[in-house]
């Protein structure tokens, strides 16, 4: 999915910083775009339900289809809904390379993957939403590693805080495996996916 939006405007729109370079412009203007952003009157139950639908479809870079189908993948396994939604969301490879800090953005992810610059399991994936299984190891294809990207990548430079505790990641090596299936707490997106959930249900 390509948003040509620019994104500091739209992390004002949906009320989150997008990416590290969106924070500074969020916190000085942390209302929404446009001449009436300060002033919005009160949301109705519909339009919170879809901020926060949106909120968790931009963090993840993806398509109202694709969001709709995690959705209903979700609403058909066991648990609960809007946690299984999240997980399945961060099993995408895109996401993967994001959190193990081969890229500087979620933007950047897809761009790369795309781009075939991943191998899992040896073999190269260019499907942004491939899900991963426990156990498949995810690295930089041999070809691809001496490109400045991934010469920054492996320095750590993207890794801001602990890093995600499902994955094991040799950074020097831009190799990473997945250990488990993600945890709803362990995932770092800003959302409170029971109102999304509600909103598909609606």
């Amino acid at each position: 999915m390509n948003n040509s939006r620019p994104k500091a405007k739209l992390s004002r729109a949906l009320g989150i910083p997008l990416t590290r370079k969106c924070v500074k412009y969020f916190e000085r203007r942390p209302f929404p775009p446009g001449v009436h952003g300060r002033g919005r009157r009160k949301a109705s139950d519909y339009q919170v339900r879809l901020l926060e639908k949106q909120r968790l479809r931009h963090q993840y870079n993806i398509s109202e289809v694709q969001m709709r189908a995690a959705y209903d993948a979700a609403h058909k396994a066991e648990g609960k809904t809007g946690e299984t939604m999240v997980t399945l969301l961060e099993r995408r490879l895109d996401a993967t390379v994001f959190r193990a800090g081969f890229t500087r953005t979620i933007y950047q992810a897809r761009q790369l993957v795309v781009h075939g610059h991943f191998t899992v399991d040896g073999k190269k994936v260019d499907r942004p939403g491939y899900k991963l299984k426990p156990g498949q190891v995810i690295e930089v294809k041999e070809t691809s590693r001496q490109k400045p990207p991934f010469q920054i990548a492996a320095t750590g430079t993207h890794i801001d805080g602990p890093t995600a505790p499902y994955l094991s990641t040799v950074l020097e090596d831009l190799r990473t495996t997945v250990i488990r299936a993600p945890q709803r707490s362990e995932v770092p997106v800003l959302c409170d996916e029971q109102l999304v959930v509600e909103y598909y249900a609606r």
